[in-house]
């Protein structure tokens, strides 16, 4: 078997088909499928300051790799990193280890934000008296990559989910009912528009896992996958493995989520009663539905408490 463009050796069987690329074709393939979402979605703009939520894994260094490359070819677009180090030892410093190099080697700016710093406790220390850490994590982590941005000057920040992580977000959302979080979803998040809160854009929508970490592997990226050591207790990891397994049965599942979400999307963002109105939290002044953001909660009933 040769690759479906050219002659050579594949390396890779592409999701859902039987087309096999070589390492060159595959990174072709690759590059046009995210700069065609970010030009359809119109998500970098002539003059726009973008952030990238930067972790280190194969995610968002490939995300942080590709609007570097998509911004040479534009003028006045400007990139810099913002990573948040939740203080996960053996995981979180081993991968920011990793992030800083791959800034130093592009030369692209890198700012990082620590739960230590911001609210007083790392969560390692948090994991030990509060027994489910992703829903504080997600809360955390959201509070400083917004306000983070807001005070870098972003105008949008990209993040590296890719389609698995948006058809997990759907089902979840669908498991819930909670139809009015689903309508914040898609390529650029968000119903209403606020100038404390600013739109996320993810160019990695309509690339599977698989297709990601197979991209960063074979750039060199990253030499090996880790993921949270929390993952698995949390209810996204639940809805992960069950997408995995129904997807193994019948593929294509995933995409077809995805695509089937999109078409009611515009329907789902025109909903008076899903736009809400956003606050100013009373504590710090984050944006927030109700009179204290759910982080400065956290800080008071949690992390003060520890």
């Amino acid at each position: 078997m040769v690759c479906k463009k050219c002659l050579e050796n594949p390396a890779i069987t592409l999701p859902n088909s039987n087309i096999s690329l070589c390492k060159s074709c595959f990174f072709k393939y690759f590059e046009r499928k995210v700069f065609k979402t970010i030009k359809d979605y119109k998500l970098i703009e002539q003059g726009e300051h973008i952030g990238v939520a930067c972790s280190g894994g194969k995610d968002s260094t490939s995300v942080l790799y590709l609007i570097k490359k998509f911004s040479e070819k534009r003028k006045n677009i400007t990139i810099t990193a913002l990573a948040v180090d939740e203080g996960i030892k053996g995981y979180r410093d081993t991968s920011l280890e990793s992030l800083k190099k791959f800034c130093d080697k592009e030369k692209i700016p890198l700012h990082i934000l620590s739960y230590k710093e911001s609210f007083g406790k790392d969560l390692d220390s948090i994991v030990k008296k509060f027994p489910r850490p992703c829903s504080i994590c997600g809360v955390f982590r959201r509070y400083l990559l917004n306000k983070g941005s807001k005070n870098l000057g972003f105008t949008k920040l990209a993040t590296g989910h890719n389609l698995d992580d948006e058809a997990q977000s759907i089902m979840m959302n669908q498991f819930r009912s909670n139809m009015k979080v689903s309508a914040r979803l898609g390529p650029i998040t968000g119903i209403v528009k606020n100038k404390n809160f600013i739109p996320r854009i993810k160019p990695l929508y309509f690339l599977m896992e698989k297709e990601v970490a197979a991209y960063a592997f074979l750039k060199g990226f990253i030499d090996k996958y880790s993921e949270c050591p929390h993952t698995n207790t949390s209810y996204r990891g639940n809805v992960r493995d069950f997408l995995y397994d129904f997807e193994a049965k019948f593929p294509g599942t995933k995409h077809n989520i995805v695509l089937s979400f999109l078409e009611i999307l515009p329907l789902l963002k025109k909903n008076q009663e899903y736009k809400g109105s956003l606050n100013e939290c009373e504590a710090c002044g984050e944006p927030c539905s109700q009179k204290i953001c759910q982080a400065c909660t956290y800080v008071e009933t949690v992390v003060k408490k520890i």
